[in-house]
């Protein structure tokens, strides 16, 4: 039984991740407290945060947006101090009294805290993707020379963490996948809303239809993601650097119904899955409660209801996005973090309706090409790679225009 509270800094507190972490918290005030949380606009949901969750500090990315907290805060009596910027992200996440940090912020934007915390030796909680694929090869030296605790947050790598045998899903670096006995990883997909629409209507899809999920309420980026299914092909890229995995032994397999969230495959012929209701306060739960498991507020599985599970092949030439992820891991070096940072610019032109949703693939492999061979040897070398991608890809939008 926990007898020491564990204190939480949440990173990205008003997205659907960072909600999801306050609702499993609430339901355990005994077990957690919350140190510190930070969100990009959303002014009036982190002052309700703060009033439920009494956190030390706030942290905003503007100084207007400081100031409206820190109004609000006044009118209504609650004490928190308001930060503001990346070295204010970078001071959460690294603050002595934190043991656990929740990095839920989407984009690149993230990453310098999460691998702060990293260094720090926190209990990292990982729903940050972009950390992993701008800098794997540099966090996951941090998590093992610093000695932290990493739990990935994503359903499928938390699904692959639970199913893989406990010496190795700690401590993947001082094993291999052939000492431990497993074949390969197998990563689902949903396939998201267009898996089986005609490839001649992929051009006309709206951004509206594109952030329907069938299965999971997500934010619009990450929606979009699982449309194009460029969210697995990051995925195969964390789950490279996560679990130490060769490029062939990760497989996709696409699986509609979302309810086994990942699987391992083992030399024996034992296939080991996660199953659950998608819900990611399963994952989070699991997370913050590791080796012990709490609960979640989550509806249990009705195994009854399902009645079926479908398993296919992903369809490349619908998916383009997930093949262009296995070639930038692949060619290594920066080319993630250009991929990365193209396909942030090419959603957020898809949103804006720049751009159509099937130019999406399209900017991605011209900013690749664009920018072959980069360095991946420093984080600043990659975040370089990143803004040069960046730069590329709204230049490249806006001669299309």
């Amino acid at each position: 039984m926990q007898s020491k509270k564990r204190v939480v800094s949440i990173l990205g507190a008003t997205g659907s991740i960072g909600q999801s972490t306050l609702d499993v918290i609430a339901r355990h005030p005994e077990r957690y407290e919350v140190f510190a949380i930070s969100g990009a606009s959303q002014c009036d949901k982190l002052v309700e945060i703060a009033a439920q969750f009494h956190p030390k500090f706030i942290v905003v990315l503007t100084e207007q947006n400081a100031q409206l907290v820190r109004q609000d805060l006044v009118l209504r009596q609650i004490k928190a101090e308001v930060l503001v910027g990346e070295a204010a992200l970078i001071e959460i996440a690294v603050a002595s009294e934190v043991d656990t940090v929740m990095a839920a912020i989407v984009g690149a934007a993230g990453m310098p805290a999460t691998l702060a915390a990293a260094k720090a030796g926190k209990r990292v909680l990982l729903a940050n993707k972009e950390t992993l694929v701008l800098a794997g090869k540099l966090f996951m030296d941090a998590i093992t020379q610093s000695g932290a605790e990493l739990l990935p947050i994503d359903s499928e790598h938390n699904a692959i963490y639970q199913s893989l045998p406990i010496e190795f899903r700690e401590l993947p670096y001082q094993s291999s996948f052939a000492a431990a006995g497993i074949e390969k990883l197998l990563l689902t997909a949903s396939g998201g809303p267009f898996r089986t629409r005609a490839l001649s209507d992929l051009s006309s899809i709206t951004p509206e239809e594109a952030i329907k999920h069938p299965n999971w309420s997500m934010g619009r980026k990450i929606s979009v993601d699982s449309a194009s299914l460029m969210n697995k092909g990051l995925e195969v890229i964390e789950a490279h650097w996560l679990f130490n995995a060769p490029l062939d032994a990760i497989e996709v397999v696409v699986h509609p119904q979302s309810v086994i969230h990942s699987m391992v495959q083992y030399r024996d012929g034992s296939v080991i899955a996660q199953l659950g209701s998608p819900d990611m306060r399963t994952p989070i739960a699991y997370g913050l409660a590791y080796p012990e498991r709490i609960e979640a507020g989550v509806k249990p599985l009705d195994l009854f209801s399902i009645a079926r599970l479908d398993f296919e092949a992903p369809d490349m030439l619908r998916f383009p996005c997930l093949g262009l992820a296995y070639n930038a891991i692949r060619q290594g070096g920066a080319a993630p973090a250009v991929l990365n940072a193209a396909n942030e610019i090419a959603v957020e032109s898809f949103l804006a309706k720049k751009i159509a949703f099937t130019q999406i693939p399209e900017l991605i492999e011209s900013t690749l090409n664009r920018h072959a061979g980069l360095s991946d040897e420093s984080l600043e070398s990659l975040l370089q790679a990143d803004q040069a991608a960046r730069k590329t890809a709204i230049a490249t939008v806006a001669a299309w225009s």
